[in-house]
């Protein structure tokens, strides 16, 4: 389902839009089910046994009207360790398994991704680290292959490093894209990041290569970028219109939506105990304000996106936004 009915929502009750798929990411805080098995490698993980958790988490979003969820790149643990071999076989063992809980999303009707860590770097000049992540690329595609997903269940990666040489950093990945395997290209898509890689950088990737870039509304703020029609900088409504159009149009776009926490937090230091400081510049925040997470959709009404939620409170986060959501809205 790409969009529910048409709501107006927002404290004028004038704005009219309509609420989208929203998600969470892995791990979930209402329930006690760990995103993956987290077994040590010494006990046996099996990709068997996190399929098992995912079930349950799946039920469970699905009866809060969650409709998004991230799976944690670690549901088969080892599975891309070239050092311990003994779980390199595991998508082969889970094959049924896999199908199965797939259809059991397909039948909820929600949409799974997956998001390789911050060591996926496909245009580092380090070879090992290269073939390292083409290595978690391929893996994420074949899990939400083997689970059946439709095209538009992606696998997200960040750009990488600059090392330097950022046009020659985007250059190496421009030319390692091709290189992958058909089905890593029919999923990889990319984001723009909150330190190195702006809009402009991604939507440059994009038109030289085909990737669908997902819009991060928390990085375009922390990291700005330049207006590639003109001067100034992008506005985030133009830079969230820009991203959506690298999407096919047979497939719904999806966004990644947080707020800068502000709070202080706690930072435990080797040998000198607990530090209290600021949040770095980019640190998501626990929740999301409903009604700041209005005023950002109010706009965008005339798109079609979904909406994955990078908060720490996890789907608590999700149903308290669309609890705001339902309270506010009157049916056109």
């Amino acid at each position: 389902m790409k969009a529910q009915q048409p709501m107006k929502i927002g404290p004028d009750g004038h704005t009219e839009i309509q609420i989208r798929r929203i998600g969470f990411a892995c791990t979930v805080l209402g329930i006690d089910v760990r995103a993956n098995d987290t077994r040590k490698w010494q006990n046996n993980p099996h990709l068997r046994v996190s399929l098992e958790n995912v079930t349950k988490i799946l039920v469970y979003a699905h009866g809060l009207g969650i409709r998004m969820y991230r799976l944690s790149t670690d549901i088969a643990t080892y599975y891309t360790d070239t050092t311990r071999p003994q779980f390199g076989n595991q998508l082969e063992e889970s094959k049924k398994q896999l199908a199965e809980v797939g259809a059991l999303a397909r039948r909820l009707d929600i949409r799974l991704s997956m998001h390789p860590g911050q060591y996926t770097v496909l245009n580092s000049p380090n070879e090992v680290t290269y073939a390292s992540a083409v290595r978690e690329l391929q893996y994420a595609a074949d899990v939400l292959d083997l689970m059946g997903q439709p095209p538009d269940n992606k696998v997200i990666v960040h750009v990488g490093g600059a090392y330097g040489e950022k046009d020659a950093a985007i250059r190496r990945w421009i030319e390692r894209y091709p290189l992958l395997a058909d089905n890593v290209r029919a999923r990889l898509v990319i984001e723009n990041d909150d330190t190195i890689y702006n809009v402009a950088e991604a939507l440059y990737i994009s038109g030289e290569t085909g990737v669908s870039v997902v819009f991060d509304n928390l990085h375009h703020e922390v990291n700005p970028s330049p207006n590639p029609a003109g001067e100034g900088i992008l506005s985030e409504l133009n830079a969230l219109e820009l991203c959506l159009k690298t999407w096919s149009s047979d497939q719904t776009p999806k966004i990644h939506y947080s707020e800068q926490r502000t709070e202080p937090v706690q930072v435990r230091v080797k040998g000198k105990g607990v530090r209290i400081q600021t949040p770095s510049r980019g640190a998501h925040a626990e929740y999301v304000d409903p009604d700041r997470f209005a005023a950002f959709l109010a706009p965008a009404a005339h798109l079609s996106f979904d909406v994955m939620f990078e908060a720490k409170a996890k789907e608590l986060a999700a149903v308290r936004v669309l609890d705001y959501l339902r309270s506010m809205a009157t049916t056109i």
